[in-house]
């Protein structure tokens, strides 16, 4: 009897082992199952962000190419009833390859692409507060800033922060290489010769210009010998690196600034009231709002018509500059969006159209997080 229990006790052990055995390797087994899965979705998503992104690109390049025809169409105007300024909205895939073939419709079908083109231009450029009227110096200008002060007035934000800014964007461009382009009349940056860089360069980076130009319309640059210089400004949102900017204020400078590769003209036919106000010496937001309401049953062809119109909305003004008003527009910023399946990818792109060619190239790209 002792050995019948001590047999039927080797067994329960045995069984127990057994069934701990088959525990643990399915354990193991289910764990390497699941990292695989994990695996092979992570790659699934690594392909369909991969279509998307070249998805989003044929988009963007279908856009340029618009861009492109409305200035063969349009050279010297550009005006928010053109072609452009069409969003488009939530739309398949499959809908623009459906005459491609059904195979293809089928791929799109659960693809979707919406977006639209903004006139970079319709808002104040930020980087217009520093001009280069030769290679190499910096001036601040004083007309620019007033008109900035006037917008953050509009908005009820501090006026005089508009100071600091232009001293913010002029130290941030201390290193940078569009100090050596120097400011034609019709807005535009030329490259100059070695030579008449490094002429500029011994001139020194403080020279002042003339006109409205000047390195020190009342304001000191404490930090010109800092250690470390600020970061150059690529967006509106770098204001929050300005002492006296909040959020909020920079939330509310979105929709009516901006910051551009070089110094531009506001479009007179795509600026809102705010920024019109504000470019525009002695005009008031109920006059500037009058002037839009015009716009609107008619685009303006030059700046003659300008002209007219602000006459017309009873602001008192001298010859327009074309450097600082304008008809037309060279940068736009192009939003757009794809969902793929599982992927999405909203992309936002600021494109340059040469005036002259009407070509386009990108400046940056910049995908949302």
């Amino acid at each position: 009897m002792r050995t019948a229990g001590a047999s039927a006790k080797q067994r329960g052990v045995a069984i127990i082992s057994a069934l701990l055995v088959v525990a643990l390797s399915a354990i193991l087994v289910s764990g390497m199952l699941w990292r695989q899965q994990v695996q092979v979705r992570r790659i699934e998503n690594q392909r369909l962000l991969a279509q998307a992104q070249w998805i989003s690109r044929s988009a963007l390049d279908w856009t340029r190419l618009i861009l492109r025809s409305e200035a063969d169409t349009s050279p010297t105007v550009t005006y928010l009833g053109g072609v452009w300024g069409v969003p488009i909205a939530k739309t398949k895939l499959s809908d623009f390859l459906g005459q491609i073939g059904e195979v293809r419709a089928q791929e799109g079908a659960q693809t979707f692409l919406s977006g639209s083109i903004e006139d970079a231009q319709a808002k104040f450029n930020l980087r217009n507060l520093v001009a280069t009227p030769a290679p190499g110096v910096l001036t601040i200008n004083v007309q620019q800033i007033q008109s900035f002060q006037r917008l953050l007035t509009l908005l009820g934000i501090n006026g005089s922060l508009a100071k600091t800014v232009a001293l913010q964007m002029r130290a941030g461009l201390a290193r940078s290489a569009t100090r050596f382009q120097t400011q034609t009349g019709n807005g535009t940056s030329l490259a100059t010769s070695p030579e008449q860089t490094m002429a500029a360069i011994a001139q020194g980076g403080g020279a002042a210009g003339g006109g409205n130009f000047t390195d020190d319309p009342g304001l000191k640059d404490a930090d010109s010998n800092a250690p470390v210089a600020p970061l150059q400004m690529i967006s509106v949102d770098s204001l929050l690196d300005v002492p006296g900017f909040s959020a909020e204020a920079v939330a509310k400078l979105r929709k009516f600034a901006t910051v551009l590769p070089t110094t531009t003209p506001v479009n007179m036919n795509t600026a809102p009231a705010e920024v019109v106000a504000a470019v525009v010496e002695g005009m008031s937001l109920s006059q500037a709002q009058a002037f839009v309401a015009r716009r609107e049953t008619v685009f303006f062809h030059d700046a003659g018509n300008v002209q007219l119109a602000l006459t017309g909305a009873g602001v008192k003004s001298t010859s327009i500059d074309p450097s600082e008003l304008d008809v037309t527009t060279r940068y736009f910023v192009i939003h757009g969006r794809v969902d793929h399946e599982r992927a999405q990818l909203e992309r936002t792109t600021l494109v340059y159209r040469d005036p002259t060619t009407h070509t386009t190239r990108i400046v940056y790209t910049r995908d949302a997080l």
